[in-house]
């Protein structure tokens, strides 16, 4: 097993609740091709849409895979963010749902959500304002052997499960993806100065990248590389460059936006070597989502 630093981490928690869907009164989003479209969007519980399901092929913007977190207070929710790590574990502490546990599947830059899965028994009894509690372990983790390579938004229990593979004579690290993506295509969420909350999104508009890169297969819960891309301090365009992120909301309609992706590891002298496997996706790691009960029948 890789060695790490996690017996030197702090575990806290944080808090949020569920939140509601929002609207304005102008409900419209314009397509780049000038169409307004009215969709469903960002928040509350949806309890049709999870990891493992294509993020694509919905009639919906920004959507939110399963239950979305947020805290009413700014610099809590600020901390509920930045402390939350990708299979982190939740718990709900209020509500009919009370003691029910789900797992952190991601962050939404710009509405700044946490998301989190939980199991279909969970979803019917939970309610808009239920209070989640969410122990945030996993900032400040490094691989030891590997200074090269960060992570971020990766909790140690994801890190332990992602099948990597060590190259110790080269210093690089071989990373299971279900798609490698050029850094030309990415958009909203660029010009951050740090990658350790929201994410940033795929770009679906051009047909031939659509194509060439087989975008339309893209999951959530998907393990992903981005190709010249640093995520070390923002995002940023970077030769060579590789980074590691998971697709946490759907496809979306106006212009820059798309699928999006939250880092869990960057490195700016590239010495993260991706290589394709159709499973990568938390969902198989973490044993949530659709994958949730195909891997119980397996016990």
């Amino acid at each position: 097993m890789m060695e790490t630093n996690e017996n030197k981490l702090v575990e806290m928690s944080v808090i949020g609740e569920v939140c509601s869907p929002l609207s304005s009164s102008q409900p419209y989003s314009i397509t780049p091709e000038g169409k307004p479209t009215i969709l469903p969007g960002i928040g509350g519980i949806t309890y049709n849409v999870k990891v493992g399901d294509n993020a694509i092929q919905w009639e919906a913007d920004h959507v939110e895979p399963c239950v979305s977190v947020k805290n009413k207070d700014r610099e809590e929710n600020g901390a509920l963010n930045l402390l939350s790590c990708i299979g982190n574990a939740a718990k709900v502490i209020t509500g009919d749902a009370k003691g029910d546990t789900g797992v952190v599947t991601g962050k939404h830059g710009g509405i700044e959500n946490v998301l989190v899965d939980f199991e279909d028994k969970t979803l019917e009894r939970l309610a808009i304002g239920d209070k989640i509690l969410i122990r945030g372990y996993g900032l400040g983790l490094s691989f030891i052997k590997y200074p090269h390579i960060k992570p971020i938004n990766l909790s140690p229990s994801l890190a332990k499960a992602l099948p990597i593979r060590e190259d110790k004579t080269k210093g690089i690290l071989h990373i299971p993806v279900t798609h490698i993506i050029p850094a030309a295509i990415m958009g909203s969420g660029l010009g951050s100065q740090h990658c350790y909350r929201g994410d940033y999104d795929i770009q679906l508009f051009d047909k031939q990248s659509v194509e060439k890169y087989y975008l339309k297969t893209l999951r959530f819960g998907d393990i992903v590389a981005i190709m010249d891309a640093d995520h070390t301090y923002g995002r940023i365009y970077r030769t060579g460059a590789v980074s590691i992120g998971v697709i946490v909301h759907s496809n979306c309609v106006t212009a820059g936006h798309g699928p999006g992706v939250t880092t869990l590891l960057t490195s700016v002298e590239g010495k993260i070597a991706p290589h394709i496997d159709s499973t990568a996706n938390i969902g198989v790691y973490l044993d949530i989502g659709r994958f949730r009960k195909k891997s119980r029948k397996k016990r």
